[in-house]
């Protein structure tokens, strides 16, 4: 095979930092790839360079037309660590790619504050939401940033006092490895002027949370107000359990059908941070719903799917698990579901009226799997004392496909 296309990790010092492998792979290199801050570490030399547009992606079919000649993309740090590294990989195969990776931004932050990696979350907001970090917000955890740019600081410190963590440490380490190196630290409620700041940074925080920090884990079972909905969702007692059937793992895909507010699909992708999910929900005020709970809750991703099923799912990816939470009664929807299903998938279905219960029972019967009753009741005012008030029970119908 021929390895015509070289990764290498470029740090703030430049060639001066690589090692004798990278320097060969750089020195070698006919035809030179990276973002405008590396190309302007290298001296000119009359090779051909390829600077990244916005988005990046779209250069691909230009680097593919130098499959005849050697490439180096210089990448910042590890270009597997939320870099371009997977991208390239994905596009032309690993096996076309030599990788010399340098120091990652995670790294040298964590060398800087002596922080253990293993005990440490890492998220980029390069590139993506900022809600994103609304699922890691928790108390005494330690995150490892990596910023879009100056503003970013200023946001995130929004972020954290907004969830009553104003007195989280934030560190911005800029420059990381060169000459121009600098690290600042404050707390989140503090006035952060981006004018101040370099758009080269990542951002270290020690989450402290006040009096009136809003608690948020991602163990299923959110409480049922932490969500925007009309009442019709599934009630916390009863997801927790839902989420329990389906079994969250990382990196698989859930449709969610009736999705109501999203809260199972929400809670999902909370679960496992690689993990993905697609809302089917017929209702448009509930599709708002949704679309709110997502961004609220860290999970920006969540695909919201507007349709009635089964016709909604048609072309939908195969999913690793399904729950039906509205509409079982559907003329084939449940075969759809069970036919699309991967081997080894989880189906949950849950049912408050005696006709879905039939059909759970009547395909309990035929695939096996468990049913349950699951009741609830939550205590509640009686006049000047208090008492127990029931919720409606719930019939949960869950298989895995063989």
């Amino acid at each position: 095979m021929n390895r015509w296309l070289s990764v290498v990790g470029l740090g703030e010092d430049g060639p001066d930092g690589l090692s004798p492998a990278a320097r060969l792979l750089l020195e070698s290199a006919e035809v030179l790839v990276g973002g405008a801050r590396h190309l302007a570490l290298l001296p000119e030399d009359g090779r051909k360079r390829l600077a990244w547009p916005s988005p990046m992606m779209d250069l691909l079919p230009e680097i593919a037309a130098h499959q005849d000649k050697r490439v180096c993309v210089l990448a910042t740090g590890d270009p597997f660590c939320f870099g371009v590294g997977t991208a390239l990989a994905n596009e032309f195969g690993h096996d076309v790619m030599t990788v010399v990776p340098g120091a990652s931004a995670f790294s040298l932050a964590a060398a800087r504050l002596g922080w253990s990696l293993d005990r440490v979350e890492t998220l980029s907001l390069h590139g993506r939401p900022l809600s994103l970090l609304q699922s890691f917000v928790q108390p005494d955890a330690r995150l490892l940033i990596l910023s879009e740019n100056a503003a970013t600081v200023q946001d995130v410190a929004k972020l954290l006092s907004a969830r009553g963590f104003g007195g989280s440490e934030i560190t911005v380490l800029e420059h990381m490895g060169g000459p121009k190196e600098r690290v600042l630290t404050g707390r989140a409620d503090e006035d952060w002027q981006s004018d101040d700041l370099a758009d080269f940074n990542s951002l270290a925080i020690e989450c402290k949370a006040g009096s009136d920090a809003v608690f948020r884990s991602r163990t299923p079972g959110l409480p049922d107000d932490a969500f925007h909905h009309d009442g019709q969702m599934t009630k916390r007692e009863v997801r927790a359990a839902t989420l329990s059937a389906l079994m969250p793992m990382p990196g698989q895909l859930l449709w969610d059908v009736g999705a109501g507010c999203g809260s199972i699909s929400v809670e999902w992708m909370r679960a496992e941070r690689q993990n993905r999910a697609v809302a089917i929900e017929r209702n448009k005020e509930r599709l708002a719903m949704i679309a709110a709970n997502a961004e609220a809750l860290g999970t920006p991703g969540l695909q919201v799917v507007a349709g009635e099923a089964p016709h909604a799912l048609e072309n939908l990816e195969q999913p690793d698990a399904i729950f039906i939470g509205g509409g079982a009664t559907g003329e084939g929807l449940f075969d759809f579901c069970w036919n699309a299903l991967k081997p080894g998938g989880r189906l949950v279905a849950n049912a408050v009226t005696l006709e879905s219960e039939q059909i759970l029972i009547t395909r309990h019967a035929e695939l096996g799997g468990e049913l349950s009753r699951i009741a609830v009741s939550r205590l509640g005012p009686v006049g000047p004392y208090h008492g127990w008030r029931p919720l409606m029970p719930v019939t949960q119908f869950s298989v895995i496909k063989t």
